[in-house]
């Protein structure tokens, strides 16, 4: 091969983008919306990373109602990844079709351990045809010392409940509870069979908080990740009972037969979404867009806790795999993500004028409050862990999902290609989403954009030099 056959590679630090007579006259008037599959759509173009230092349920919640999606990682049992799923999807509904609920001659103590366990403040009290008897809220028995005591001494009993009947539209529900100062409206049908619960906090949520993204019953979005070997259709199965958006195929080359074979089965199996990768390239979406792909995941290498280029050589810059991934799935009418190397809110901007529908973030929200993980303290600052997925820690984990005796062989056999460390404390999710958010709002109103449509139509990135890029990104190490 000749130097003149190879082609450059830009990252976000090559490029700015060219700033354009605008008629924006504020931020507040560019929207962020986006369209990530044909059936799902978010308020902000960011989704948290599938990495198991960064989205588990409390993080794909806090994203939800900020408008964007949290993929939940795959280094834990079946069981657990589809319960981490349910518990999003009930953290927020106008109606939870299947509510928490106990028998009267449960105790207290069997009560306590429900809800905590469930992270519920209340459950219905139900016979064994599910005919509601009464309620059961924590202040029921907040007081209460002997946790030996039956239920149907403490709960509220079914004749001083208010209900709704199946079918109440929102504001008729919401008008019920502030009629009668309520937190909660069973809902019966005329046999007084459970049918549902509408709680207060969810009705807020639903019908007066617009931003966060939403199913079509009102229900938070929440994505899932699955690998291509193993268990991955049985996981996939889980996933979608558990009521899951979308599937993400967690593996870092994603131009493989295994994952092209992969996509086939699962679409199959599911009818649910699939978001496939990584890949870097325009043949690489070709392959995984005609093997039914639903969107694709872009980016070999470019995250901050990913050696991937490092120890194996092989890789693209971020910016050149974006511009010719997203050229490539127009031609399929499906949309691309752009994972890893986001390092600032200019940096989302310039994913998204090259054509990405959204952005996935890892090391941006771990260190959060709603990351998973334990805060430490050194020297006076909280840290959290956070690591690659492809790193040694999270291999070894892997391995634990699938059995509980690991050979030391397959251990040494190990080349990690992802690392681990420790990231100061970021405060909440609703701060970092804010701070971010408004920088990308800031940067479609310079290139004369309301949209992300409008961005990447308007849009003109011009290449820096190695001054301009000191220009550019060194001005913080002056101070």
């Amino acid at each position: 091969m000749e130097v003149a056959d190879i082609p450059i590679g830009l990252s976000y630090n090559d490029v700015l983008l060219v700033p354009k007579k605008s008629s924006i006259e504020s931020r507040k008037s560019v929207s962020t919306a986006t369209q990530i599959t044909k059936g799902i759509s978010l308020n902000i173009p960011i989704i948290t990373a599938n990495m198991d230092t960064v989205t588990e349920s409390n993080m794909a919640i806090a994203i939800a109602r900020e408008g964007g999606l949290g993929i939940i990682h795959r280094f834990m049992t079946v069981e657990r990844e589809a319960e981490e799923v349910k518990r999003v999807k009930r953290a927020q509904s106008y109606i939870i079709d299947n509510p928490y609920s106990i028998s009267p001659n449960a105790t207290v103590g069997d009560a306590r351990e429900i809800m905590s366990k469930n992270d519920v403040s209340g459950l219905l009290v139900v016979d064994q045809k599910r005919r509601l008897l009464g309620i059961l809220s924590d202040r029921d028995i907040r007081f209460v010392k002997d946790d030996k005591m039956l239920l149907s001494r403490a709960m509220t009993p079914r004749k001083r409940l208010v209900v709704g009947k199946p079918g109440i539209s929102p504001d008729q529900a919401l008008e019920v509870l502030d009629k009668h100062r309520l937190e909660k409206l069973p809902i019966v049908d005329s046999k007084d069979i459970v049918r549902g619960l509408i709680t207060s906090k969810d009705i807020y949520k639903n019908v007066i908080s617009e931003k966060s993204a939403k199913d079509r019953r009102g229900r938070l979005l929440v994505g899932a990740a699955i690998g291509v070997k193993g268990d991955y259709i049985d996981r996939a199965n889980a996933l979608a009972d558990a009521g899951v958006d979308l599937l993400v195929l967690d593996i870092a080359h994603g131009h493989s037969d295994s994952v092209i074979e992969a996509i086939k089965k699962i679409k199959k199996e599911t009818g649910v979404p699939v978001v496939a990768g990584n890949v870097a390239t325009k043949q690489g979406v070709d392959d995984l867009a005609r093997a039914g792909a639903d969107g694709i995941k872009v980016g070999i290498g470019p995250g901050a806790a990913c050696i991937t280029r490092t120890v194996t050589g092989a890789g693209m810059p971020q910016l050149t795999a974006v511009l010719s991934c997203a050229e490539a799935a127009d031609g399929y009418g499906i949309k691309v993500i752009a994972d890893g190397g986001i390092k600032n809110s200019g940096d989302i901007t310039k994913a998204l004028a090259a054509g990405a529908a959204a952005v996935m973030i890892g090391s941006m929200f771990a260190g959060t409050d709603e990351s998973p993980g334990y805060f430490v303290t050194r020297n006076g600052t909280k840290y959290k862990a956070y690591r690659g997925m492809a790193s040694f820690g999270a291999n070894i984990s892997r391995k634990k999902v699938d059995k509980t005796i690991i050979d030391p062989q397959e251990a040494f056999d190990i080349v990690p290609e992802g690392v681990e460390s420790s990231l100061p404390y970021k405060g909440s999710v609703k701060e970092v989403v804010y701070q971010l958010v408004g920088g990308v709002k800031s940067g479609m109103s310079y290139s004369g954009a309301s949209t992300i449509e409008q961005l990447k139509r308007n849009a003109n990135f011009i290449r820096l030099t190695a001054n301009a890029s000191k220009e550019s990104y060194e001005k913080l190490s002056q101070y």
